[in-house]
């Protein structure tokens, strides 16, 4: 398989995730999380509360896995595409994507942990204070965003095929 073929490859698995898990994913993963207000009334003693959100964990770690599809396909086009200024933009949104992931299981994980169906807070007031991350990521995810976006351009424009990457005529063996 040649180095175009696997570029273009990683073109096809790197926009369409971008696109699907990181501009809908977050409307789609807001949307269940206002509709799973109803398990609060629900749940009575401290062991349900932390069952309910430790639950929640594997879909956490499963969320994070599918979003990091575009920084696997950025790694992988670096690795096929050697540049020392790309690579540290690279390390940088890795950094950026490391920090929202623990940002965003922190919301997830607190949210989760904040009311007893009574009113009463269940838990350590600190946990309320996690209603406001979804602020820090966002501030966060907009430079992610653009930064990632701009990589991913340049990583799949066809101006960066060079001539060894070029398809060769096909010359058929007589």
């Amino acid at each position: 398989m040649t180095r175009l073929a696997v570029r273009a490859l990683l073109a096809v698995v790197f926009w369409p995730s971008l696109f699907f898990f990181w501009f809908l994913g977050p409307f789609v993963f807001l949307l269940l999380s206002t509709t799973s207000s109803e398990v609060c009334p629900r749940l009575e003693t401290r062991s349900e509360f932390l069952a309910a959100a430790n639950g929640a964990l594997p879909m956490l770690a499963v969320q994070s896995l599918v979003y990091a599809v575009p920084i696997l396909c950025l790694a992988l086009w670096e690795r096929l595409l050697p540049e020392p200024a790309r690579a540290r933009h690279i390390v940088t949104c890795v950094k950026l994507f490391a920090v929202t992931i623990v940002i965003g299981a922190l919301w997830a994980y607190g949210s989760s942990l904040m009311c007893d169906g009574y009113g009463q807070a269940f838990f350590s007031p600190l946990w309320q204070w996690t209603s406001y991350l979804p602020l820090v990521n966002i501030a966060i995810s907009v430079p992610l965003y653009v930064l990632t976006f701009s990589l991913g351009r340049t990583y799949s424009t066809r101006e960066q095929v060079s001539a060894g990457d070029a398809a060769q005529p096909d010359q058929t063996v007589s």
